[in-house]
């Protein structure tokens, strides 16, 4: 795929790298020129522009690429007129980051694909992390339901998959779980992963240590969970 990125902060110029890395074809954009050397190389196309402009955005291939995302965060002005712009030249898709309610809130209003959240995400990442005591990725379902993802917590092991006492006591449903697992190709070179394990009702599959489950539920099923590991 094709992406554009505009505004190439912490942010954007992470996001452009790792999507790079992956394989994609991305441009980048900021006013900065400071920001666009630091990445040119990394990159497909870098320009130095004002995006605000839309005589200076008319120079990006906005009709050649998937997905346009602003990933402009500090300078709020800048992120809305940017979305503004793209908007009143019918770009047909388009990511935002937003940096607080009050940004979010506006963005919606331009009705685009998504809006990013990246700093709210990775405080609920590291709020869940201190209460389980383990790395948690999460995922918003709805403003009510979350999936986690987080290594078994050490009341658990030794129980059983298939038992349906496990997570409810804490109104979670267990969605998946893996184990780590290592091999060695022909060269002897050792990688490392997880594997699924089958949680079916059939199985005897008991937790051991390291394994890791994926959750859904509330906040509040989580933190009742998290207060009793704690």
């Amino acid at each position: 795929m094709r992406y554009l990125i505009i505004g190439l902060g912490i942010y954007g110029s992470n996001l452009a790298m790792n999507l790079a890395d992956m394989g994609h074809e991305v441009i980048g954009a900021d006013i900065n020129p400071t920001l666009v050397e630091g990445i040119k190389d990394n990159i497909s196309t870098a320009y130095i522009i004002d995006s605000t402009d839309e005589a200076s955005l008319s120079v990006l291939p906005l009709k050649n690429v998937d997905l346009v995302i602003v990933a402009i965060g500090e300078n709020f002005g800048a992120s809305i007129r940017t979305v503004a712009v793209l908007k009143k030249m019918q770009v047909p898709h388009i990511y935002a980051r937003a940096i607080d309610a009050l940004h979010e809130s506006i963005l919606k209003s331009f009705e685009i694909d998504r809006i990013l959240t990246p700093e709210q995400r990775a405080a609920k990442d590291l709020v869940h992390e201190m209460e389980l005591g383990v790395s948690v990725a999460s995922m918003s379902v709805d403003k009510d339901y979350y999936i986690l993802k987080f290594a078994v917590p050490a009341v658990l092991e030794g129980e059983r998959y298939s038992s349906d006492e496990l997570l409810k006591p804490y109104g979670l449903k267990l969605v998946a779980a893996m184990r780590p697992y290592e091999s060695r190709n022909i060269l002897g070179v050792r990688s490392s992963g997880l594997r699924l394990i089958d949680i079916s009702a059939e199985t005897d599959e008991t937790i051991e240590p390291g394994d890791v489950i994926v959750c859904m539920g509330t906040a509040n099923g989580f933190r009742s969970l998290f207060r009793v590991i704690g």
